[in-house]
């Protein structure tokens, strides 16, 4: 691993881990013990039945799409997830969703730290060179961390009607170029 910036910030490949640091980003199919408790931290925020939810970790894998933890206490308690999902129509992206930091762990960098491992993981796992994502209320700190907005993109590639779920006036598109 290298050093990149002054903060305690290291480029790396999973599972990552600041040398000395509690904490660790890790691939979840890597670690399907940790699946339950992904579930919990996702379901805390936007309740879903329990299957459907580990379906979808479930599917989680080396390419698109990929669930992101981030850990703490020797792997032992997750603290933050995120889904990379492919984007049919483009090739080099990828859709960031299901950004999620345990509400005891707010405020304190962790949604920076996981995004910026994702950013990483995309660039030299993946070969991507665009992460896109939306988000009803978290644009301020999207902004922060160098994402622009951008008009609405679907993940299910182009279509010939209009597409309601895209025209949710509250939802703001977002994209980063790495």
């Amino acid at each position: 691993m290298r050093y990149i910036k002054p903060e305690p910030y290291y480029e790396g490949l999973p599972p990552f881990n600041v040398t000395g640091s509690p904490f660790n980003v890790v691939p979840i199919h890597n670690f399907p013990e940790l699946m339950k408790e992904t579930c919990a931290l996702i379901n805390s925020e936007w309740p879903r039945s329990e299957t459907a939810r580990m379906r979808s970790l479930e599917a989680s894998c080396d390419t698109l799409p990929c669930s992101l933890v981030l850990t703490t206490e020797g792997m032992c308690r997750v603290i933050a997830h995120l889904k990379l999902s492919p984007i049919t129509s483009k090739k080099k992206a990828c859709f960031v969703e299901s950004v999620v930091v345990d509400k005891a762990y707010r405020g304190q960098g962790f949604g920076k730290l996981i995004m910026k491992f994702a950013e990483d993981y995309c660039r030299v796992v993946l070969d991507l060179n665009t992460l896109y994502l939306s988000t009803i209320d978290q644009d301020g700190f999207y902004e922060r961390i160098g994402y622009e907005y951008c008009a609405p993109i679907s993940m299910y590639g182009p279509r010939h009607c209009e597409l309601p779920s895209l025209q949710n006036i509250n939802k703001k598109y977002m994209k980063k170029v790495l």
